[in-house]
């Protein structure tokens, strides 16, 4: 009996040498993990920053004729339904379409450089978010400039049905609807293209601008009709100021380090 088990553990021993020499004789290679490919998007693009100056644009957007009457077109039947939109509001909502300081000052003017920034360049992309509220069914601010792959937050202050339709050629179109329980939502455009428009289906008086660049070098005016554009290498530069009523203008500026340089557009109904 004892004889008969030494047999078989020699057996067995025997077998499992032989499969373990009858293999390759080459030892066993891990593969390798496969690196992953970096992203291609406009966010990781430009990480690197390409060079600033000390340079500044000021200047300031007035209206030249016959200021506007104050917009009153009849919504009062359409909010009824939404009182929310109304409260606060002696009249019907006024529109943020020509807004006028008390000497004529021109809000909402979206100014940014044309021409004069090399194409190559690429400029880091701010951490904080571009945000734009829905309150008393008005968009605020009316105007507003994004670098491409920064982040755009829409708030939903009114607590009532919106919906929020981006109207790009470039970037892709959305329609995101945004109920009272839905407070914010988050939107990123990856290609550069001033300017659209954007808008409410539920709310048709309202409407918006979003201006997005490769570059920052932009600003929206507000009541005061001022802008600044700053941090510009010295260099000759074509400026734009757009207004959705009252079009563009553009002026040619040669600014040098350490020094503002101020640039005034007038804007008329003509």
């Amino acid at each position: 009996m004892k004889t008969r088990f030494v047999a078989i553990v020699f057996v067995v021993t025997a077998i499992s040498i032989l499969i373990g020499c009858g293999g390759s004789d080459k030892p066993t290679e891990r593969r390798k993990p496969i690196p992953k490919r970096p992203s291609t998007s406009a966010s990781t693009i430009r990480t690197a920053t390409a060079s600033t100056g000390t340079a500044s644009i000021i200047g300031k957007i007035t209206f030249e004729g016959k200021a506007p009457k104050k917009w009153t077109k009849s919504l009062a039947e359409e909010m009824a339904v939404e009182s929310a939109c109304i409260a606060g509001h002696s009249d019907d909502p006024v529109s943020d379409s020509i807004v006028l300081g008390n000497d004529k000052q021109l809000a909402n003017v979206f100014v940014h450089i044309t021409k004069g920034i090399p194409n190559n360049a690429k400029y880091a992309i701010p951490s904080a978010p571009v945000v734009i509220d829905q309150k008393g069914c008005m968009y605020k601010p009316h105007v507003v400039g994004a670098m491409a792959g920064q982040e755009i937050k829409i708030l939903n202050s009114d607590g009532i049905m919106h919906n929020v339709h981006a109207l790009p050629s470039k970037n892709a179109e959305f329609n995101k609807a945004m109920p009272k329980t839905k407070k914010t939502f988050s939107h990123i455009f990856e290609e550069a293209e001033p300017i659209f428009p954007i808008k409410c289906d539920v709310h048709p008086w309202m409407g918006g601008y979003i201006g997005i660049l490769n570059h920052p070098f932009f600003n929206v005016t507000d009541i005061d009709g001022k802008f600044e554009i700053r941090d510009l290498p010295a260099g000759t530069y074509d400026v734009e100021a757009w207004h959705e009523k009252l079009g563009t203008q553009k002026q040619t500026v040669t600014v040098v380090d350490g020094k503002p340089h101020t640039l005034n557009f007038t804007l008329s109904r003509s």
